[in-house]
């Protein structure tokens, strides 16, 4: 099982399980039964016929379908922005989208991904699109044939890529772990940031990553044992090597929640 390996900034390696290709595979087939159920829903509503009637000529046509296919179409990038790296299927299966380095992805990441998928998986869409829309029927088993070649391209690179890398995650710079591995978020000092936070204490950059990995780990137990007497001790620590105080509106929680989410944002844009 092939791993990844990140580099932190004070030079702590963390290894990440990578996702496999069944793994990609299965959630791959069950993203496609939702927007194939989505398809076989809208178009019972939407009979082919006044597709034809509303359209003035084949382009026409095409444009219209596409604006009906348009939630299936964005369905990968929409759900991997809601769900933090993750679709219905890629959740189900405990795989998620990261940055090469560990980190969230961007949102441009999640755009490069998305749009090269057209190369990954649809390689030939366009055509067959155009194809049927012209009523080239006599070519249904070529279409056929190179529809299924076109979705194979993307399964063919994760599985010859070093990284288990698609082409869009490898111009996006992503890979997709496994959540099932012993290294996940929550039991290491990576925290997922939302693409707007706003950083409070700047001298946490003072801390290591191991005073990083110290604090969170000390801060999971003390919590999940409602021992307050650990958190109020945890937290003078960190006021006294980081040079901070805390506020008087934060609990020592709040405090050390965002002492560890700013260490992950200054580490982070550096």
């Amino acid at each position: 099982m092939k791993t990844l390996q990140i580099n932190t900034t004070q030079n702590v390696n963390i290894d990440f399980t990578l996702a496999n290709e069944i793994q990609r595979v299965g959630a791959f087939i069950i993203d496609n039964i939702f927007k194939i159920g989505y398809l076989w829903i809208i178009y019972d509503f939407i009979p082919s016929s006044v597709v034809y009637e509303i359209g003035e000529d084949n382009w026409s046509i095409i444009a219209i379908n596409i604006l009906i296919s348009l939630p299936a179409i964005t369905y990968s990038l929409y759900f991997e922005i809601l769900l933090d790296g993750q679709t219905i299927g890629k959740r189900i299966l405990g795989i998620k989208v990261v940055n090469i380095d560990g980190f969230k992805p961007s949102i441009s990441d999640y755009i490069i991904r998305w749009i090269l998928r057209v190369v990954d998986f649809n390689l030939f869409f366009i055509l067959i699109v155009y194809a049927y829309a012209l009523g080239v029927s006599q070519y249904e088993a070529l279409i056929s044939l190179l529809f299924f070649v076109g979705k194979s391209i993307g399964i063919i690179s994760i599985a010859v890529s070093g990284k288990n890398q698609r082409v869009g995650d490898i111009s996006a710079n992503t890979v997709v772990i496994s959540l099932k591995d012993k290294a996940m978020f929550s039991q290491t000092i990576l925290e997922n940031l939302a693409d707007n936070y706003k950083p409070k204490y700047s001298n946490v950059i003072q801390l290591s990553d191991n005073d990083a990995r110290i604090i969170k780990d000390t801060y999971t137990i003390a919590t999940k044992e409602r021992d307050f007497k650990t958190l109020i001790k945890l937290r003078v620590k960190i006021e006294e090597v980081a040079q901070i105080k805390k506020s008087e509106k934060e609990s020592d929680e709040e405090f050390i929640q965002k002492v560890l989410k700013d260490y992950n944002y200054y580490t982070q844009n550096l």
